[in-house]
């Protein structure tokens, strides 16, 4: 009988995790007792993947707001700062703020809008049109801003940002003042020390700044690269990842991933023989077309993979090849045709007409994606993800 099921996609009960526990064991006894209580067994070319989490928390990666007041401090120098582009979360930044804030006298907030670089809006561009305010130029004041807009509370979760992180501000001990613009040479006009907190788009608004005269430029993935005290930190992206554990600490994106992914497919390997991909997953790159919000909060989708995940998916458009190379075939004849093009496709079709229409992104950036709409952030309690098939095409 033909195979009749493609890519199987489970998402694994596993303890609560907590600070010291060994992720790595936790991960490779979850999947085996998964494989043996629901009946499944393990083949080469799986995947185990482990949401960014339960793998910060394992590793207990928290700083307090204290410690990144300390290291904002020791890096500015400064009792005024600009502070640009922070995306509007309570779970993201309002506690990242709460240390930033702390560190001065003065800070000037830069928004963008109509949203910010994730998608979250305070007004939409129709609002825009009919204010005849052009976002890539217009510079707004708070006054100027609410003057033509009454409502700015998020269409989800009800918050007015604007009043929120001003209020988070004015508690750490600082005046705040809001300015609103897409430029972020905009902020120099009040002040030459800049924190920028956008994710993607970092290295421009740095290289942007500096260009333009800025005396100091740090962005949030340059806080906390250190422990201060004792905390934890992140080398490679600092704040960036991070979100509220406790109303005074966030929790960090994890370190050292693929140290972590490579020991458990190690232990797999032991343990099973299969060659078993890995790897730690945080937001999945997806957006909402009703709130427009693009999930992708965190810097990158994976912090660390195996080899075997390297690269990008090399297929071929069944439909495409159906409705033309193959348009007179059907039944048998039409599967066999297609089943032999698959078989002997070239090894990489990036030009071909024949992939046009296949999703032209990282395999870690997909793989990451199914696997953050599998176990949600809620309590549906299954921090790991087993993947099978996910390789295979039509012709296996």
């Amino acid at each position: 009988m033909d195979r009749l099921v493609g890519t199987v996609v489970r998402g694994l009960r596993a303890p609560i995790v907590s600070s010291g526990d060994n992720i790595s064991q936790i991960t490779v006894d979850s999947v085996l007792k998964a494989s043996a209580a629901e009946g499944f067994s393990l083949r080469d070319k799986d995947i185990v993947a482990i949401t960014e989490s339960v793998v910060a928390r394992a590793q207990s990666n928290y700083a307090s707001i204290e410690a990144i007041a300390y290291d904002v401090k020791q890096k500015f120098e400064t009792d005024t700062v600009g502070l640009i582009f922070p995306i509007l979360s309570r779970n993201r930044f309002s506690i990242c703020l709460k240390g930033i804030a702390k560190a001065f006298k003065k800070v000037y907030l830069m928004l963008s809008y109509p949203s910010d670089e994730v998608g979250n809006s305070f007004v939409d561009y129709d609002m825009l049109d009919e204010a005849e305010i052009n976002p890539w130029k217009d510079v707004l004041t708070e006054k100027e801003f609410r003057k033509l807009f009454k409502d700015t509370s998020h269409i989800f979760t009800g918050v007015d940002y604007i009043e929120y992180y001003s209020q988070i501000i004015r508690e750490s001990g600082a005046e705040a003042e809001v300015i609103l613009s897409n430029n972020p040479t905009s902020i120099l006009k009040y002040t030459d020390c800049v924190l920028t907190c956008d994710i993607h788009t970092r290295q421009r608004s740095k290289r942007l700044l500096k260009a333009a005269g800025a005396r100091k430029v740090f962005g949030l993935d340059d806080i906390m690269t250190s422990s201060v005290n004792g905390s934890g930190y992140n080398s490679e992206y600092g704040l960036l990842g991070s979100n509220k554990a406790t109303e005074d600490t966030v929790k960090l994106f994890p370190k050292d991933c693929v140290k972590l992914v490579n020991d458990i497919q190690n232990k797999l390997k032991e343990a099973t023989g299969k060659t078993i991909e890995v790897m730690v997953y945080g937001d999945g790159a997806f957006k909402d077309p009703i709130g427009k919000i693009w999930e992708l909060a965190d810097p990158v989708v994976s912090p660390g993979y195996t080899d075997g995940l390297l690269g990008t998916p090399n297929e071929l458009k069944l439909k495409y090849l159906a409705d033309n190379q193959f348009a007179g075939l059907k039944g048998e004849e039409l599967k066999n045709a297609i089943t032999k093009s698959i078989e002997n496709k070239n090894t990489d079709l990036k030009n071909s007409m024949d992939s046009q229409g296949t999703t032209p992104r990282r395999l870690t950036d997909l793989i990451g994606s199914l696997c953050d709409l599998t176990s949600g952030s809620g309590d549906k309690g299954t921090p790991i993800v087993y993947i099978q098939g996910y390789f295979d095409n039509y012709s296996v």
